[in-house]
């Protein structure tokens, strides 16, 4: 059974996406059967591993519409890893489902199809509360929730922290935070570090010890249309997303999708 992730932020530019692509590129690279899910109308997960999001013959859309089993509409990526992809059509798809019964557990109902084919389902969500985002947060067991050590960090994720309470609570009470990822780190900057440490004394265990830094070869990739570790593999963006990798398989050792 596949340990689902949710990568999410309320607040936009914090590296969730590229989380996203490039988390799943790692966790395949070290042998794991990997399902990317796109729940972002941008598309920008789908872009960045390689597929194009207007070519999409089958998509997310398809499958919370009812459209399409899941299985039909995932792609195969040539980065090692499976896509459900997503367009700009997902962003009609709230109002088409807001009146249907159950319409918060769409996606869980449908990766519960699948779950048993992959070790980990990394879902990269739209920095916003949408029916959408609920749906995400509705289907998986743990939201890893990326950072940027700044001045109006903690403020957002008092929001988070509290919406993810709220959706335990009505809908999903396994819910779990797996922990916080410092992203765009620069040891230099004094607001960095002075940020990092509340960091390390709200959260504790929770904060992964793992830092991804700024690097010009991770903000490159997505252009190119691949994880950085295709991209540039000795860059310290790519070793940075193969040791989160690392430590999470460490850290979820003997739970689902560890295969231990």
């Amino acid at each position: 059974m596949a340990q689902i992730i949710a990568i999410a932020n309320q607040k936009g530019g914090v590296g969730k996406t590229t989380t996203a692509v490039n988390l799943a590129a790692s966790l395949a690279v070290l042998k794991k059967r990997v399902l990317l899910v796109d729940m972002d109308s941008q598309g920008n997960a789908t872009m960045g591993s390689g597929i194009q999001k207007n070519e999409l013959l089958y998509s997310v859309t398809d499958v919370l519409l009812g459209e399409m089993p899941i299985e039909t509409a995932i792609t195969r990526a040539e980065v090692g890893y499976k896509v459900l992809g997503a367009n700009r059509e997902l962003a009609g798809v709230e109002l088409a489902i807001a009146e249907q019964e159950g319409r918060e557990f769409i996606m869980r109902e449908a990766l519960q199809q699948i779950e048993d084919k992959f070790d980990y389902i990394i879902v990269d969500c739209a920095p916003s509360l949408s029916l959408i985002t609920v749906n995400a947060l509705a289907a998986v067991d743990s939201v890893l929730i990326p950072m940027q050590c700044e001045y109006y960090a903690l403020e957002g994720l008092a929001d988070l922290t509290q919406t993810i309470d709220r959706i335990q609570q009505a809908l999903n009470p396994d819910l779990q935070i797996m922990g916080v990822l410092r992203t765009m780190f620069d040891a230099r900057n004094a607001l960095t570090r002075d940020v990092s440490s509340e960091l390390e004394q709200y959260f504790g265990k929770k904060l992964y010890d793992t830092v991804i830094p700024r690097n010009v070869r991770l903000a490159e990739a997505p252009a190119h249309g691949l994880p950085v570790i295709y991209f540039e593999k000795s860059s310290k963006g790519a070793v940075a997303y193969l040791n989160l990798a690392a430590e999470m398989l460490k850290k979820s050792k003997g739970k689902k999708g560890s295969n231990a």
